[in-house]
């Protein structure tokens, strides 16, 4: 490797010192311009002769580590997305069933909301809820009608909020 790259070097280190002397030499005029064209082509050509060398059928560029690493970072911000749909959806259905207790007269409660996927297996749905409050028959139907939240998955727990 290394005694391509002095190859190299010197090839062009060669070429620059052949121009420079062909540019002194040629006198003032067209001549001399095309000589410097000509001289900067062959210095170009010096410049890309490992370029030009290069084999580019045995090159092989190989992305599998890359979109191994793409589709488990695309897993990970799923399942983050996921969870923070969960917390979005249980956070407004705790909202909704407070709302409701309050406009049935039971004050401010404190109400926990459980998730689980939906049918679809994506979209999370509210599945238990827990509520620090008296029992309220009127508020417990309503979950039970309104969220899809049956009685077995409600948790009373009956004291002073």
């Amino acid at each position: 490797m290394i005694g391509a790259v002095r190859s190299w070097l010197t090839s062009i280190a060669a070429v620059t010192l052949m121009l420079t002397v062909v540019q002194t030499l040629v006198p003032e005029g067209t001549l001399r311009k095309i000589s410097g064209f000509t001289g900067g082509l062959l210095l170009l050509a010096a410049l890309l002769q490992p370029v030009l060398k290069t084999d580019l059928g045995r090159l092989r560029l190989d992305f599998s580590d890359y979109e191994e690493a793409v589709a488990a970072r695309a897993a990970e911000l799923d399942a983050a997305g996921k969870e923070e749909l969960a917390a979005i959806i249980a956070g407004r259905t705790a909202a909704y069933i407070s709302d409701k207790a309050d406009a049935l007269g039971l004050g401010n409660i404190t109400v926990q909301v459980e998730t689980e996927p939906g049918a679809d297996g994506e979209t999370p749905i509210p599945a238990s809820v827990a509520l620090m409050a008296p029992y309220s028959q009127a508020l417990a139907d309503w979950i039970a009608e309104e969220l899809g939240i049956p009685a077995e998955r409600q948790v009373w727990h009956e004291g002073k909020n």
